[in-house]
This record gives C-alpha cells, sequence and structure tokens, in this order.
C-alpha cells in the first residue's frame, strides 16, 4: 500500500456542479492528487428520497476506495445534507461536507442577520443550514428557497446570462429580495455556475457564500492535523510517481472495459455517463486541464 500522506483525495458529487470543489481544492492543495466522480447518469440528486441518496454515496465511496484514497469530500449539498452523517459513521477514513463551512462563513459574514439560502429540494426540506445558523445566531432570520431548474440548467450548458436563465433565476430570487438578505449561500455546487446572473439579479451589497472555497480550506486543515497532508517533494513536477500511484490503483479497480482512457497528470476525473459531454464541459469552464474523463458502471458497486 502506498504511503498514505501520497494517496489521492475523493471528491464527489451528482453532476459537474462538484468541480468547483476540485477546483478550489487543487488551487489551495496544489501537492494533493484527487480522484473526482460524477454521478451523472443519475443527476439532479435534489429530488431524490433520501434513502437514494444514501444508497447512492455509498456506491460512490466503495468505488472512490478502490483508488486507496486517504480522505473524501461530499461535494454535493444533497448528499452532504441527507447522507454525510450516516455514511461518516461506517467510514475509517477522513470525510468533509459542504453544508457546516457554508453554514459558518455566512453568519461571520452577514451584517443584517438575514441569511439566504438557495439549494435543491432535498437540501431546503432538509433545514440543515438554517439548524446551523441559528444554533449558534438563534436571533438571525433565515431564507430558504429550492430552486429545483438550476442544477439542470448547468448540466446542460445553460450557465451563461441568457435571457432564459435570468427569467428563472429573477423568479427563484424574489423572495431573497423582499426579505432583505446581505448574504446569499449558494446552497449547491453547481450554483456557483450560475454566480454572474445572481450577482447582477440580487446586486453587489450582497455576499454570495461559495461553500467549495471554505471546503477546500477545512480539508486543507483535517489533512495537516492528522498528518496526511501530501509534501511539495512527493508531487515535484508532477513526477513517474505520483502517475505510478494512480496507475495501480486504477488497475485495481474494477472499471467498464469501454471505458475512456485515462490522462497522465496527477488527477482522475470519473463518470457514471457522457463522457465526452463532461470532457467538453470541463474544458470550456474549468481552469485546470482534464485531459481524460473515465466512463464507470457506478451500479457495479
Amino acid at each position: 500500500m502506498q504511503n498514505r500522506q501520497d494517496a489521492p483525495i475523493g471528491i464527489f458529487d451528482s453532476g459537474v456542479g462538484g468541480l468547483t470543489v476540485a477546483e478550489e481544492v487543487m488551487r489551495q492543495l496544489p501537492n494533493e492528487k484527487i480522484v473526482y466522480f460524477g454521478d451523472t447518469a443519475r443527476v439532479p440528486y435534489g429530488s431524490k428520497s433520501k434513502d437514494t441518496i444514501i444508497k447512492f454515496s455509498k456506491q460512490i465511496i466503495r468505488y472512490l476506495r478502490t483508488w486507496d484514497v486517504k480522505a473524501i469530500v461530499v461535494a454535493c449539498n444533497t448528499a452532504s445534507a441527507l447522507a454525510l452523517s450516516e455514511i461518516k459513521e461506517e467510514l475509517d477514513i477522513p470525510i468533509v461536507g459542504v453544508i457546516e463551512p457554508g453554514a459558518k462563513v455566512a453568519s461571520e459574514m452577514t451584517k443584517n442577520g438575514k441569511i439566504g439560502i438557495i439549494g435543491t429540494e432535498g437540501t431546503i426540506n432538509s433545514h440543515i443550514h438554517t439548524k446551523l445558523i441559528k444554533e449558534h445566531k438563534p436571533t438571525y432570520q433565515v431564507t430558504e428557497r429550492a430552486c429545483p431548474l438550476f442544477v439542470p440548467l448547468v448540466e446542460e450548458g445553460f450557465f451563461l446570462d441568457t435571457n432564459v436563465t435570468y427569467e428563472i433565476a429573477g423568479k427563484y430570487l424574489e423572495v431573497m429580495k423582499e426579505n432583505e438578505v446581505d448574504t446569499l449561500i449558494l446552497g449547491c455546487t453547481h450554483y456557483p455556475f450560475l454566480r454572474d446572473t445572481i450577482r447582477k439579479i440580487m446586486g453587489p451589497e450582497v455576499n454570495l457564500v461559495n461553500p467549495a472555497y471554505e471546503t477546500a480550506r477545512e480539508l486543507k486543515k483535517m489533512l495537516s492535523e492528522l498528518g496526511l497532508a501530501a509534501s511539495a517533494e512527493a508531487t515535484a513536477g508532477n513526477g513517474a510517481g505520483v502517475t505510478a500511484d494512480l496507475k495501480a490503483a486504477e488497475a485495481s479497480s474494477r472499471m467498464l472495459s469501454t471505458q475512456t482512457s485515462v490522462g497522465t497528470g496527477m488527477h482522475r476525473f470519473c463518470v457514471s455517463d457522457g463522457a465526452d459531454k463532461v470532457a467538453h464541459f470541463a474544458k470550456e469552464r474549468f481552469p485546470f486541464p482534464v485531459e481524460n474523463v473515465m466512463q464507470v458502471n457506478i451500479e457495479e458497486y
């Protein structure tokens, strides 16, 4: 088994939204390598039951563990809200979600004590952001709004400032403006792709909280405290040792024989469907190179 400090970090989401978290992890933890999984065959998660989300999350974690990951980031607000507490009990490696970091920073940023949360139906119906905020600041006013069309808009590429995107977002955000929120949590990892539209509607005076940044900070702190942080020497020059470790993990994992070939860099990007489509999306919107995207039959896990 490879040195645990040199092992990759597993990151998963219901689709491409978790790339916003992967981006922050890659930026803040440049010595770490990651294995990203997007469950594009079963997106969106927001309208599915808690039992289904738990089942999907466990399947994905079983898959990520074939890569011998040293830690897992649940880069999906719905899975963090509905499955994290249960799957955490069954894991012997550290795991972090995206809910708590976002709620914490929003509580610190607000000036008028009025915080808004937009997310999937599953996340909003769990009221988990509100519970976390009010545990520390019971007098704060929290406005919740499910935005079920945002995820399919992003997954289908309609995340630019188009008329249809602006009209839908404007309808969803009416209640936030009416309630005078000064801080808005983008409670789904897909939503930062709609940041420009949301910013235009809410105005420059409203703080937009992207939990991806805070989640990466939390992960960095956790790895350091547990002695699991990768050293600069281990990944210097994106050397052969890094690729060899991932190649060995790749060989031991049960992949489809028809999957797309894997690139030679530090990171691996995997999806349950539409590998070519995701690769195109990542090339257009992701600031780091994504050489190839691997398609995996997640139902095998």
